[in-house]
């Protein structure tokens, strides 16, 4: 390969990296807002309230994943 060539792949893979870099950063960032309005939204409905919740979604997430298996038999 010609070292033009070589140079050229190197600045791309280097645009590359820092484009992920920052995606992963960002990523991070919409981590902790989503946790942080989850734990408002926690503290707002009160304990009671949010197990109930995490029961329902829990079983909804059952029924979704059993009917999937039953489209694949």
């Amino acid at each position: 390969m010609k070292e033009s060539k070589l140079i050229q792949m190197q600045k791309r893979v280097e645009i590359l990296g820092s484009a992920l870099t920052n995606a992963l950063k960002e990523l991070e960032q919409i981590r902790v807002l989503v946790q942080g309005t989850l734990t408002a939204f926690q503290l707002h409905i009160g304990e009671k309230e949010w197990e109930k919740l995490v029961e329902e979604l829990k079983d909804l997430e059952k029924r979704n994943v059993e009917q999937q298996l039953e489209k694949g038999d």
